[in-house]
């Protein structure tokens, strides 16, 4: 119909009606033919050959079909078919052309849809595969937390300390529950996370008691700040089990959170001498499963749009720092405050 009416429009000015018949009769065989041509490229589109050979075929087929069109036209306009050869050739190198760029408007449309499927498929089966990754990161840590708790309620039975051993049990439930309630969020407010870092604190208070101090300074601004779900459990439990369990006087964990320059900063430090962490081994950043697990998820989550860092503080112990960019969760969510 655009060509018909880019066609007519040629003619229009000058009032032709013989001329505006004439090209009326063309427009409605090139469309007529072009519905049989349809199904050959379609053929030809299906055999997934070279460009080059794709459009020889197509011009071979436009041909035949332009000669096709030359009688259907003579027909249609009611007069016999021409036999000036002359004429017979122009009119079929017109309509052989406009078929052939048909057909290469029909390959170049199809080609790029077929593309832009490819492309979604290709996308979502990276967001797939990235969101299994993650998946796999997270269900890395909880085994891992689990056979740590038990293992310190095993060792509080063992030392006789049934009431202590019974409220640990109570809050690993309590612990596990929350897991499974955030079981598909694979990021979260930052005060969800803080909350079920404060739930571990609380299993370890059991176990520790006294000697082990914790130290919160949260930015209220941080508190619907997004970050990735069970990102803050396994750098708190090394702090607490290699900066402060094993000192007989205990020791202190800190977390802080603020923004800065439009980037969330989290930090988490232990107080003891370095001898007593396990952040560090050998000069080297320690490859535990916490500490591994962590620095991959922030990579495929963010890139390289993101610092995982750790050094020795100045007071003693070691202190872990995560920058991320700033975003806040969907408005809605409820937001959990921390009791510290």
């Amino acid at each position: 119909m655009g060509f018909c009416l880019l066609v007519l429009l040629t003619v229009l000015p000058y009032r032709n009606l013989e001329e505006i018949r004439h090209l009326t009769i063309f427009c409605a065989t090139v469309f007529v033919v072009s519905c049989f041509l349809r199904p050959v490229c379609r053929s030809l589109l299906r055999r997934s050959l070279p460009w080059v050979a794709l459009e020889t075929r197509a011009f071979a087929w436009s041909a035949a079909y332009g000669v096709v069109a030359v009688l259907l036209c003579d027909l249609i306009k009611g007069r016999a078919i021409s036999l000036i050869w002359a004429d017979f050739l122009d009119n079929w190198l017109q309509f052989s052309v406009i078929f052939f760029l048909w057909c290469t408007l029909y390959f170049s449309t199809k080609q790029w849809q077929q593309a832009a499927h490819e492309r979604a498929r290709s996308v979502q089966a990276e967001s797939e595969a990235r969101k299994a990754r993650l998946s796999a990161l997270r269900y890395q840590l909880n085994p891992h937390f689990l056979f740590n708790s038990l293992n310190a309620v095993s060792t509080l039975v063992l030392e006789g300390n049934a009431p202590a051993a019974t409220r640990m049990l109570a809050q690993i439930g309590e612990l596990l529950r929350t897991t499974l309630d955030n079981d598909a969020s694979p990021e979260i407010a930052l005060s969800q996370e803080l909350a079920f870092v404060e739930q571990y604190l609380a299993i370890e208070q059991t176990r520790l008691g006294g000697r082990l101090r914790v130290a919160m300074t949260i930015s209220q601004d941080t508190l619907d700040a997004v970050v990735p779900s069970m990102l803050l459990q396994p750098l708190v439990e090394n702090a607490v089990r290699h900066g402060v369990a094993p000192l007989i006087a205990g020791g202190t964990v800190a977390i802080d959170s603020a923004i800065r320059n439009s980037r969330l900063l989290v930090t988490i430090r232990n107080s003891g001498p370095r001898t007593h962490d396990a952040f560090l081994q050998n000069g080297e950043p320690s490859k535990g499963i916490g500490l591994s697990n962590t620095a991959e998820r922030l990579k495929t989550l963010y890139g390289d749009d993101q610092r995982f860092s750790m050094r020795s503080s100045d007071a003693g112990g070691y202190e872990v720092t995560i920058e991320l960019p700033f975003r806040r969760v969907a408005s809605g969510v409820e937001r959990v405050v921390c009791a510290h």
